[in-house]
């Protein structure tokens, strides 16, 4: 059961007999005793004669999953079983960030009908989004009070990444088929595949002459090589608890995924394997074997639940799982916040090796208010500012310097500018023969 603000402004009313009456020597006690009286009997009246609520049957229409930020619309079916026209109100219990509308639905269901009310949501977080119950207010006839019931029929959304670099794969797919027609690019050496055959040239490796074609011919034919395009590249990214500090709007974590969805498509259409690592402590996604146009699918839905963790990172073991992804050549993505000396000794004692068949990356996202703090001079205040600020840019650079005579390669950007950096380092990678 439940009353209505209506039922507290026919109480209220009860002023005016109490005003009238009194002059006419009826007692004041007498006369509010009767109003009240009367404000309860309609109010029992009204919730009787209410449809009641446990009677509707609930059914629920929810998409399986939604990216973040856009707009998803969800319903919800009543269908009135009892023998009473059900009118009142519709709650859909989501949680809040999932967006819903604060607003009541209003319903209107004849017995034996069905009406569907559509619940618009606009998540504003990663992963699964519940709503557990639908709350059915069935108002009676005068809306003094009404009843009101629980149903308890649960819906299901799971938030991806809003994949919002996406914007700069064309160019990108653009720049990969250049280098695909670009026969430019032939080298002779371990781990390439053999292209084709031609003529020899004058100042050409005599070592990749092919004599039994030179014999089959009558010239001298030269084989030619190009990189191989079925080459591994192992995202590993860092859910610790440096992932979990805020730059802008987002997260380094939200950054960290914008950079490998936008490398794996990439990846993905130059023909290369990409396997998919989280991890701090433990995996907590992990997408391997899985290529083509199912591969991005993949990496959203196992990315989605995944948030950062308040512990530090254990980079041993992260780096043995990603050994057992693949012994082959392979480019190794680490995206990670290693930017003070200290907590990245870790980080820098269980660095891989970085060799000619392996290439390593660490791609950190920066915050861009560091930068402006570190020019401004305007006060006191801002001064200490400057010197802190230029601290943390000072151990920063040494992290990345560590990690280049470790053998690996340091790019650091912003969350805007870093996926694109990671995107056409690949693609340099691609054109040097390396990858």
């Amino acid at each position: 059961m439940y009353v209505s603000p209506l039922l507290a402004l026919l109480l209220s009313l009860g002023v005016v007999p109490v005003v009238l009456l009194s002059t006419a020597g009826v007692p004041a006690w007498a006369v509010v005793g009767c109003w009240v009286l009367l404000c309860i009997v309609s109010t029992g009246a009204d919730v009787a004669l209410a449809a009641d609520p446990r009677a509707a049957v609930i059914t629920r229409r929810v998409p399986a999953r939604a990216r973040l930020g856009e707009r998803v619309v969800t319903s919800v079916a009543v269908r009135n079983t009892g023998s009473r026209t059900l009118r009142g109100l519709l709650r859909d219990g989501w949680q809040p960030t999932a967006g819903a509308p604060e607003r009541r639905e209003r319903l209107l269901v004849p017995p034996g009908e069905r009406r569907r009310v559509e619940i618009p949501l606009l998540p504003r977080r990663r992963g699964e989004l519940q709503s557990g119950m639908v709350v059915l207010r069935s108002r009676g006839p005068l809306g003094l009070a009404g009843r009101q019931a629980r149903h308890d029929v649960r819906g299901a959304l799971r938030v991806l990444p809003a994949f919002t670099s996406r914007k700069h794969l064309p160019s990108r797919l653009a720049r990969l088929r250049e280098l695909d027609g670009n026969t430019s690019i032939q080298v002779r050496g371990q781990g390439t595949e053999f292209d084709s055959l031609r003529e020899y040239v004058r100042g050409d490796d005599v070592r990749s002459i092919d004599w039994r074609a030179t014999a089959r011919s009558g010239t001298t034919m030269l084989r030619t090589w190009r990189p191989e395009r079925d080459r591994h590249v192992v995202v590993l990214i860092d859910t610790g608890r440096t992932a979990a500090a805020r730059v802008g709007d987002s997260t380094r974590l939200d950054a960290s995924l914008e950079a490998a969805l936008l490398l794996s498509a990439l990846a993905a259409r130059a023909g290369d394997h990409v396997h998919l690592l989280m991890h701090d402590r433990v995996t907590r996604a992990r997408v391997t074997g899985v290529e083509g146009a199912a591969l991005l699918p993949a990496l959203t839905d196992a990315m989605a639940p995944v948030h950062a963790r308040l512990v530090d990172t254990d980079w041993a073991s992260a780096f043995a799982a990603v050994r057992t992804v693949t012994t082959r050549p392979s480019l190794i993505v680490v995206l990670t916040a290693q930017d003070a000396a200290e907590s990245a000794r870790s980080f820098l004692g269980a660095f891989p090796d970085a060799g000619r068949a392996t290439t390593v990356l660490v791609g950190s996202v920066t915050d861009d208010s560091i930068g402006e703090l570190a020019r401004r001079r305007d006060s006191r205040q801002d001064v200490y500012l400057a010197a802190a600020a230029e601290l943390t840019m000072r151990d920063a650079e040494i992290v990345a310097d560590a990690v280049r005579r470790a053998g690996g390669e340091a790019i650091a950007a912003d969350p805007e500018q870093l996926p694109p950096r990671i995107a056409d380092r690949y693609l340099e990678l691609k054109a040097a023969g390396r990858l």
